[in-house]
């Protein structure tokens, strides 16, 4: 069962958010991201019913938001700069998504309602920043700096092998998920291939200005 944040005694919206997201995913999976599973919820921390929707304006898109904030911070606190430094940069990406799949796994049927909830055509642009924001995390703590083009086609190429490795563990009843892991591990040999010959390629470009580069510096001022 998952375990909420200890509140404050007067907590924030955002206390309140944080401390219900992961008790309102192990919910979801019978009643699904609505108002039955924030009552749940709620009460387990005993949070006024309405002080908790008051934390999640959107209904189930807000917390679907949470509840992958959450996943988001424990792989950070898994993961550490100074433990990820002393991987090559393929071991990273692979235990930070490796990591990912270990925290969903409890709520897996939870994850299928908000992969669904997400899937709706008014929700695709939510569910694209949602994706863009897991693979940036991702790539920010292998401690990746780039601030031309590539800053944004390894993102959009980590959401894509991170989309489909979902796709696969969602249905996946092998043993400790090995299915999902050698999925993933094809994958990810697939994009380190790729950048390889990214990098051979520009190495053999006369360099030009590019206006990718320009506005990937303004992402990361002073590099």
């Amino acid at each position: 069962m998952a375990m909420a944040s200890i509140l404050p005694d007067d907590p924030t919206l955002e206390e309140i958010r944080a401390a219900l997201a992961p008790l309102i995913a192990a919910s979801a999976a019978f009643d699904g991201f609505g108002d039955a599973a924030l009552v749940d919820a709620a009460s387990r921390v005993r949070i006024d019913i309405d002080v908790a929707r008051l934390a999640f304006p959107g209904g189930g898109r807000d917390m679907v938001d949470a509840w992958f904030a959450d996943i988001d911070a424990r792989m950070a606190a898994k993961w550490p700069a100074e433990t990820l430094a002393a991987l090559k940069i393929r071991e990273r990406i692979t235990a930070l998504v490796e990591t990912r799949i270990d925290l969903l796994a409890p709520n897996r049927e939870a994850l299928r309602r908000a992969l669904a909830l997400l899937a709706l055509p008014t929700n695709v642009p939510f569910a694209t920043k949602l994706g863009w924001r897991a693979a940036d995390g991702m790539w920010r703590l292998a401690g990746d700096t780039a601030t031309d083009y590539n800053h944004y086609s390894k993102r959009a190429i980590l959401g894509s092998v991170y989309g489909a490795t979902m796709a696969v563990f969602l249905n996946d009843e092998s043993d400790g998920h090995a299915d999902t892991r050698a999925f993933l591990s094809r994958r990810i040999d697939q994009v380190m291939r790729f950048e390889g010959w990214k990098h051979r390629r520009a190495a053999s470009k006369i360099e030009r200005p590019s206006l990718a580069r320009f506005v990937g510096r303004l992402r990361y001022p002073g590099r």
